[in-house]
């Protein structure tokens, strides 16, 4: 990969306490929203999900109204780019890129506005507005999208904008590249994915990618292969599955599992066959070479401090802060609702899921899992939402069936009601058919990790 570097003579310039001041504060006020741990009467977070989740305690009542509304104005300017081209939309490209959308996401959009409509004021099937379905999209996962698109698209030029990611990625640049065909910077991504939130990912994920940062497959191999759930949501999964004194090898299972599909996934299609192309007009940013003779900390930091001293003030900052929070409310949640609601209610009403999980039943029982016909379906039905393995499994008897089914609805880590909704929302190089295939493979990798290791504990 040498021929996508450069070399500078960053480390040559001089740098003022302002430029250092400028990197360090926003780069620790950064590192604590986004990555530093902390406990709480629910478990282990993030302080922007902890203080996401707060907000939605205190307003949860009056969000879903709100969404409804948010979305309501995504279609309505949608329509109006799309049919009569204003001059104030057209002639702005911020405003341009978020309504003037193709005809498959206005029909994709308005699906996401007459859904949330439909389950707001509780008229339409029961199929689409149940509390299962339609009403679990509108009431429980949008609220919280709400709020962490609300702070977590705020505050992310945090991370961005000020040098933090140009430092840890060249502490980090001869990991990366040779374990995740990854460049450097994108490890503090990649933990603020993994730590964090999927969500607080893909939205860092994407910004990266429409700035030139990452490429298409890497900006691809980003989203789908640490954007896992937070800590926070598996321990509600194995307390779900009464399995809570399990959770130390239950997520270490997680992560190694989700480890080996790291390593693995980048390097077979379809993440393999994606371009090095950037996003559509973005300049192409490549990762320079660290001259010889220079350490990687010095190195590192004549980089951070270089971005640091050429970002915009305080006023810039709180304007692209801003713009995210809109890219992520308009663009990605009427996706979410539409998508997310015709999967779950495939996944509530049909044999759909229980039909296709009959090859996994067959491989389980190759495995020696117990009860393998019962949880056969919860292998695919995680496509649909990520909870819904738990649900289905709960009534297992086996505890190893249960930590299985705990362990690989996690590793899977796509799943159409949120994340699966994002990606397609989002401007990432990443379609329906892309996930489809990710599912599974990410699945058939994984699976024989967990039974593995589940088959030492019990």
């Amino acid at each position: 990969m040498q021929g996508e570097f450069q070399t500078t003579n960053v480390t040559e310039k001089t740098y003022t306490k302002k430029d250092y001041w400028k990197f360090i504060l926003p780069s620790l006020f950064g590192l604590l929203f986004f990555i530093v741990p902390i406990n709480t009467e629910s478990g282990m977070t993030v302080p922007v999900a902890y203080f996401a989740n707060s907000i939605n305690g205190a307003l949860g009542a009056y969000i879903p109204a709100f969404t409804v509304a948010v979305i309501t104005l995504s279609v309505l300017g949608s329509i109006l780019a799309r049919g009569m081209k204003p001059g104030w939309i057209m002639n702005s490209a911020y405003l341009k890129n978020l309504f003037y959308v193709s005809n498959n996401w206005l029909v994709t959009r308005t699906a996401g506005m007459v859904f949330g409509w439909m389950v707001l004021v509780a008229f339409g099937p029961d199929f689409l507005v149940s509390d299962v379905t339609g009403g679990l999209l509108l009431n429980d996962l949008l609220p919280v999208l709400f709020t962490t698109f609300l702070l977590a698209g705020f505050l992310l030029p945090l991370l961005l904008n000020f040098g933090l990611l140009e430092f840890v990625g060249a502490l980090l640049m001869k990991v990366m590249r040779p374990s995740f065909t990854l460049p450097g910077r994108s490890s503090l991504d990649c933990l603020a994915s993994w730590v964090g939130d999927g969500t607080i990912g893909v939205l860092l994920t994407s910004k990266q990618y429409e700035e030139g940062y990452y490429t298409k497959r890497e900006s691809a191999v980003v989203a789908t292969t640490f954007s896992i759930v937070s800590i926070t949501f598996t321990i509600v999964v194995i307390t779900y599955l009464n399995m809570e004194a399990y959770f130390l090898p239950y997520y270490a299972t997680i992560i190694i599992a989700g480890l080996a599909a790291a390593i693995i996934m980048p390097r077979i299609p379809p993440l393999s066959r994606k371009s090095d192309d950037t996003y559509e007009g973005a300049e192409r940013r490549t990762e320079e070479l660290i001259p010889s003779g220079v350490s990687v900390v010095k190195w590192g930091k004549g980089q951070a401090l270089e971005k640091a001293r050429h970002s915009g003030g305080a006023k810039a900052t709180v304007k692209e802060g801003l713009q995210n929070v809109l890219d992520m409310w308009i663009g990605v949640m009427p996706v979410v609702m539409a998508i997310g609601t015709v999967a779950v209610v495939i996944a509530e009403f049909t044999s759909f899921f229980t039909i296709i999980g009959k090859p996994f039943e067959w491989l389980l029982v190759v495995m020696q899992v117990p009860e393998a016909s019962a949880a056969g379906q919860t292998m695919v039905v995680g496509f649909a939402d990520m909870f819904l393995p738990a649900v289905i499994g709960s009534g297992i008897e086996s505890e190893m069936t249960r930590f299985i089914i705990a362990s690989v609805s996690v590793t899977q880590l796509v799943y159409m009601s949120e994340m699966g909704g994002l990606l397609l929302g989002s401007k990432l190089p990443v379609s329906f058919k892309d996930l489809v295939f990710i599912f599974l493979l990410r699945t058939i990798i994984t699976l024989p990790i967990v039974v593995g290791i589940a088959h030492l504990i019990f």
